[in-house]
């Protein structure tokens, strides 16, 4: 990770950790770069946003800095991250920007970039961005005259995205009852009008954001509303998005949670008994629940393992020409579909698989026996302090080696927030609390709590 930029752009509190200033100085070096090798042509740029509150001030920042520089910008609006993936490679653009900070509450926000192949972008050119924003480059000329940049309306993009989308069940949904959790976020604009087109008959909850209700106990992170509507309303299935919809997390018929390692496991089952799951093997991350591999196991799945974060799980697939990855927060990526993870694209491939087996989902994910896991967040001054620390890592070792064969633990940083995140796996939630409070307690104890 850069100094500004983690493993899901640059995040942080608006006007605080991302200021406006910042946003314009992306704005100005990306193009600049994008610009610099276009003999006769501008760059061409297309910029999307979820609906909080600071997303419209950022969108500003961004167009003043890359017109300024001669970027021509387009402007897809209120839109899910994974559209403007899409859009990038299809419509051939330099790169693209996403104004969003996920899942985090409406006062933070982000910025991530994605490269002209609809992937997150490269390290060493977040570095030479990083470098600029702090001065250590020779100042950038401003375009004048007729080569100052312009701005254009590209809502289109977004419909086109939806209309990718539709193409993607091979059976409509008549007579599905779907609910949708749109967590007051970018997949309002969307969802809704995909499982329309697509026979379900679609009820939406969250879908009326305000700027600052953008997954406030709703969404992806907060379950527990959709569990409630699914059974009160009977609906077949739900689906739960995040911020900008790159997540997704479902409620099966009978109101439990099937988060990402159930929809990798029911997802990948059903490619492998099509014969299409290539080299037999599912993607997942350090994360993901022991209950999954025994699942894997008992089907003969193999797997891989990769560091948190969705851009690592989609490197290990195109290294080794994997299909199918994701994490257990619900970051599916389909990479014959999609350059990311996609919320929307997720909640169509499960009904797929529901449609095609004629079977619930509650059936659809009985085999996998999910262990109690416990994960707290201890908010720290210093990352690679509190987790190096001597006394930490010695209760990290006390733990291990008390669960033995029967459970887990893991302690890492979080990439997007000031966090470290201490997790354990075991047979019961009361040895789940136990081990992760013993690490916690440590943390707090050595005083590197924020």
């Amino acid at each position: 990770m850069g100094k500004y930029f983690g493993t899901d752009g640059f995040r942080g509190e608006a006007n605080v950790v991302l200021t406006v200033e910042h946003a314009y100085k992306v704005g100005r070096y990306l193009g600049y770069y994008y610009g610099k090798n276009k003999t006769g042509e501008r760059a061409r740029i297309v910029i999307g946003k979820d609906t909080r509150r600071s997303s419209y001030m950022f969108e500003y920042s961004l167009v003043a800095g890359l017109t300024a520089s001669g970027a021509d910008v387009y402007l897809m609006h209120v839109t899910p991250t994974p559209s403007i993936s899409y859009i990038v490679k299809s419509d051939e653009f330099d790169c693209g920007i996403m104004i969003s900070a996920s899942h985090n509450p409406y006062y933070d926000n982000g910025i991530k970039i994605i490269n002209g192949q609809g992937f997150k972008l490269e390290a060493s050119v977040e570095e030479l961005i990083e470098k600029y924003i702090d001065g250590e480059v020779p100042e950038i000329p401003f375009a004048v005259k007729e080569d100052i940049g312009r701005t254009v309306d590209y809502f289109m993009g977004r419909n086109r995205y939806m209309a990718y989308l539709m193409t993607m069940p091979t059976r409509a949904f008549k007579n599905m009852r779907v609910a949708l959790d749109c967590a007051n976020g970018a997949a309002y604009i969307v969802a809704k009008g995909v499982f329309e087109a697509l026979g379900a008959e679609t009820y939406v909850i969250n879908n009326k954001p305000d700027g600052k209700n953008i997954n406030t106990d709703c969404g992806s992170t907060h379950i527990e509303g959709l569990q409630r509507f699914v059974l009160e309303k009977h609906m077949d299935v739900g689906f739960a998005y995040d911020g900008d919809a790159d997540r997704c997390i479902a409620v099966d018929d009978k109101g439990e949670v099937v988060d990402g390692d159930k929809i990798l496991y029911i997802c990948g089952l059903y490619l492998k008994e099509a014969g299409r799951l290539k080299k037999n093997t599912v993607v997942t991350t350090v994360m993901s629940n022991m209950g999954l591999y025994k699942a894997f196991d008992a089907v003969g799945i193999n797997y891989e393992k990769t560091a948190v974060g969705d851009k690592y799980v989609y490197e290990c697939m195109a290294n080794n020409g994997y299909i199918l990855g994701g994490e257990q927060s619900g970051h599916i990526i389909f990479s014959e579909n999609a350059n990311t993870g996609d919320g929307v694209l997720t909640s169509l491939k499960i009904m797929e698989v529901m449609m095609k087996k004629k079977e619930s989902l509650s059936n659809l994910v009985k085999p996998v026996k999910i262990y109690p896991q416990l994960l707290k967040n201890v908010r720290v001054k210093s990352k690679p302090e509190a987790k190096s620390d001597p006394d930490v890592m010695a209760a990290v070792k006390e733990v291990e080696e008390a669960l033995g064969d029967d459970g887990r633990i893991l302690i890492r940083e979080s990439g997007t927030e000031p966090v470290i995140r201490v997790m354990v796996e075991a047979e019961t939630d009361e040895l789940c609390k136990i081990y992760v409070d013993k690490v916690v307690n440590v943390i707090k104890a050595k005083g590197h709590e924020e």
